[in-house]
């Protein structure tokens, strides 16, 4: 049986994030870990319309009966929360930095609350990017440096302490790639206001 906090808080999130145009009806998944076992969104689920039968317990390190029903992506929640100290993983399908990551190696905020709250955001490329072995391996290696990463074409992965910090750093992202989109669309040269400083461009 799901914790009623939990299944509210993965409710919250997967409609927020539903609502937000982050994710279509039955994309992008959640997770949490307790000790040893984690809690995932199960497969095919939608997002904004979760219950307690759509969360899956399952072991961290070890398969179950759980992963039958877990989302195709619990390799890469599981990785992730074995190489990271995160307690929350949200994965998600933001349409305008989806659309920067297939020609940039890194999305790099140009608007003030994107460059403070994320400097940078790598992107990462996998040949086959739903839960595959490659995925396994570099996700999780980029997430020891940043606290989100797009993977190229398929969507970003998001770490935190709870659902909702790791839903902030996915917002923030998508409302910098929105920015920079719609910089271009206006195509004028900025005006000088924090003197793009390189300091901006690390981590």
């Amino acid at each position: 049986m799901i914790d009623e906090q939990v299944l509210r808080s993965f409710q919250e999130i997967g409609r927020d994030l539903y609502v937000a145009g982050l994710v279509s009806s039955h994309g992008g998944n959640l997770s949490v870990r307790f000790g040893d076992r984690i809690i995932i969104k199960r497969r095919g689920a939608m997002l904004g319309r979760l219950t307690e039968e759509d969360l899956v317990e399952t072991r961290l390190a070890k398969p179950d009966s759980g992963v039958m029903l877990a989302s195709t992506e619990l390799v890469v929640h599981r990785a992730i929360y074995l190489a990271t100290p995160a307690l929350a993983v949200v994965h998600a399908h933001p349409r305008a930095a989806i659309a920067l990551s297939l020609s940039r190696e890194e999305i790099v905020p140009i608007d003030n609350e994107g460059s403070y709250l994320l400097h940078k955001v790598p992107v990462v490329a996998a040949e086959f990017a739903s839960g595959s072995a490659e995925m396994v391996e570099k996700l999780p290696a980029a997430l020891r440096q940043y606290k989100i990463v797009m993977l190229r074409g398929h969507g970003c992965f998001s770490i935190g302490q709870t659902l909702d910090e790791a839903f902030q750093w996915v917002s923030c992202l998508e409302e910098s790639c929105e920015i920079i989109l719609a910089a271009k669309l206006i195509d004028e040269p900025f005006l000088e206001y924090r003197k793009m400083s390189e300091e901006y461009r690390s981590w």
